[in-house]
């Protein structure tokens, strides 16, 4: 797969949870954010599983033997994932889709900082500004300036740090063990499992509450999870976590479209905009790299 390809399959992974926010806030019926999330992951490793282990096995016989480490990492980046995960679902349950969609973003820019001052990796001059324009992008198409903070809003602001670290790892874990859907899998697995888990000790979930729950649960579970993450899982082998976390802030975009198509919502001229600006730097991230400024201007 060429770095084209991945970033396709990155916007697609986009689209899909750019619509999603809506069915995360409206279909969670009674079950709360822990139990909620636990569920939706469990089936999407359900829906995964089959293609990782036919993928298992051929990485396993062809390419590379899967250690310990690699396990223990792939738990890490599980555990994660549900962290990040609940802090948002919790958040969503208390305050507005535009607003948890627009502070979700906020990871944009924490991805590349993460990897300069903390991995010592290099970042291409590029997507210092990009992160930020998409940032703003996304402010300025979420209306957010007209709207005060909530406690639901500091909820989904604390999971943007773990959907940071979550994207790194990610990427590293891609490319490492070259073995995507095993990887998917994986961390599907273990936030299913320590979800549902958690949630019966601290939520004490009722039968019923999944029931009223399970069209909530077998979208997003079928679509987020087992569809949009598995994306970004195999697209992030191809495409460097700096860059994947500014192409995935187009569900910005997505989420503002599903609005409009599905809710009959209207944009402003200054949200198409920022819907402009998001684009434009996706632009950028990807196709200066390869010209005479993006080449120089680097740090290292």
């Amino acid at each position: 797969m060429n770095r084209l390809q991945a970033n396709l399959l990155l916007t697609l992974a986009a689209a899909i949870w750019g619509s999603s926010f809506v069915v995360q806030q409206i279909g969670v019926g009674n079950l709360g954010a822990i139990s909620f999330t636990g569920a939706r992951f469990l089936v999407g490793a359900l829906i995964v599983f089959p293609f990782a282990l036919k993928q298992f096995h051929r990485v396993e016989r062809d390419v590379r033997k899967f250690k310990i480490d690699d396990w223990l990492v792939l738990v890490i980046t599980g555990t994660v994932l549900l962290t990040a995960a609940v802090l948002q679902q919790h958040g969503i349950l208390r305050t507005s889709v535009i607003n948890s969609g627009f502070l979700t973003s906020l990871y944009v820019p924490l991805v590349p900082f993460l990897g300069f001052f903390f991995l010592r990796r290099k970042v291409p001059f590029i997507v210092w500004p990009a992160s930020i324009c998409c940032f703003i992008g996304t402010y300025i198409m979420s209306g957010a300036h007209r709207v005060e903070l909530v406690e639901g809003d500091l909820w989904v602001i604390s999971s943007t740090l773990f959907w940071a670290v979550h994207v790194m790892l990610v990427g590293a874990m891609a490319s490492r063990t070259r073995a995507p859907l095993v990887v998917a899998a994986t961390q599907f697995t273990v936030c299913g499992i320590l979800g549902l888990t958690l949630g019966c000790f601290v939520e004490k979930p009722l039968v019923a509450d999944f029931l009223g729950a399970a069209w909530g649960i077998c979208y997003i579970g079928l679509f987020s999870v087992g569809m949009a993450f598995t994306l970004q899982v195999v697209g992030q082998r191809y495409t460097p976590a700096p860059d994947a976390a500014i192409i995935l802030s187009s569900e910005a975009v997505f989420a503002a479209i599903s609005g409009m198509l599905f809710l009959g919502e209207r944009l402003t001229i200054m949200q198409f905009m920022g819907g402009f600006l998001i684009f434009a730097s996706i632009l950028a991230v990807e196709l200066l790299p390869y010209t005479r400024i993006g080449r120089v201007r680097s740090l290292d």
